[in-house]
């Protein structure tokens, strides 16, 4: 009887901004959709739905400002998730009926000095998704940069389409040892040795590194419920997944203090000039929800 009034509710009345507040907050702090309806005492549906909304607001916000930068020195990587459930687990009757299902990458571009996570995109490991990822970066930017990612082959192309001859771009590859047990393992195995490799301009050797891109997809994995080894966080829909993607990395630009910064990202790089928090985040979606009424 409790489910179903709060289905009800869910479904008459839209929350009011402090409800969404606690809502986006709990959904912020890692909790996952079950943790926050009983928290925050909203029905899940609701809090699904909020979390769509939330999602597409953010990814909005920040394609629109995140603009004109004036980085010199990008990284890129590629962080794996899942939707619905592994590759490996896909069977013919799953793949009819979410034809999402599987494996997903989120490729990841960082600014090195401010830690602004300046692009994102989630889609499969290969060039379909390299080449638009690569010239949204470089949309982005107003002045020749520095760039690393590792030595994953597709980068090659996709960097040379979206650059041209307007880069220095270095390729960071990995030496890993032998894994001998490479199905009980959660982290990479024993690094051997690095190589260096450039391949376009004149880039730093002192700056050739995707350090600090690997700490922050560390902070996605301990921070966003569905990208948290060994859970049932996952995602079952697709659009869900690439909301929770928006909405976390709003948070991490705009509303976390970087430590080591003293300020967000957003303000170390000049997006902003004062510290968000999630009140923003709701003022946003309602400032869309009234021109969407009128």
């Amino acid at each position: 009887m409790l489910k179903r009034q709060w289905h009800t509710i869910g479904i008459m009345n839209r929350l009011d901004s402090a409800a969404r507040t606690r809502v986006i907050s709990c959904l912020l702090e890692g909790c996952s959709i079950r943790a926050t309806v009983r928290m925050a005492g909203v029905a899940k549906k609701t809090v699904m739905r909020l979390l769509v909304e939330a999602g597409e607001v953010c990814a909005a916000y920040q394609d629109g400002v995140i603009r004109n930068l004036s980085t010199r020195r990008v990284q890129v990587d590629e962080l794996w998730g899942f939707n619905y459930c592994k590759r490996k687990n896909v069977t013919p009757e799953i793949a009819a009926k979410v034809p999402q299902a599987g494996d997903v990458w989120l490729w990841v571009a960082l600014d090195a000095d401010s830690k602004l996570v300046l692009s994102w995109r989630l889609g499969d490991r290969g060039a379909a998704t390299a080449y638009p990822f690569m010239q949204d970066v470089a949309s982005r930017l107003r002045q020749r940069v520095q760039l690393t990612s590792d030595g994953h082959k597709v980068y090659l192309d996709a960097v040379e389409v979206a650059f041209g001859m307007d880069i220095d771009y270095a390729m960071l590859q990995k030496i890993y040892g032998a894994d001998p047990e490479p199905e009980r393992r959660y982290s990479p195995a024993k690094i051997l040795s690095t190589q260096l490799e450039v391949i376009k301009g004149d880039p730093n050797p002192k700056h050739i590194s995707t350090s600090y891109v690997e700490r922050q997809n560390w902070t996605v994995r301990t921070t966003m419920r569905r990208y948290t080894r060994l859970s049932n966080g996952f995602s079952r829909k697709i659009e869900n997944h690439a909301a929770a993607v928006a909405l976390n990395y709003f948070a991490y630009n705009f509303i976390r203090i970087h430590r080591t910064l003293r300020m967000t990202p957003a303000m170390a790089a000049g997006v902003t000039d004062h510290l968000l928090d999630v009140s923003d985040i709701v003022r946003l979606l309602e400032e869309s929800e009234s021109k969407k009424a009128a």
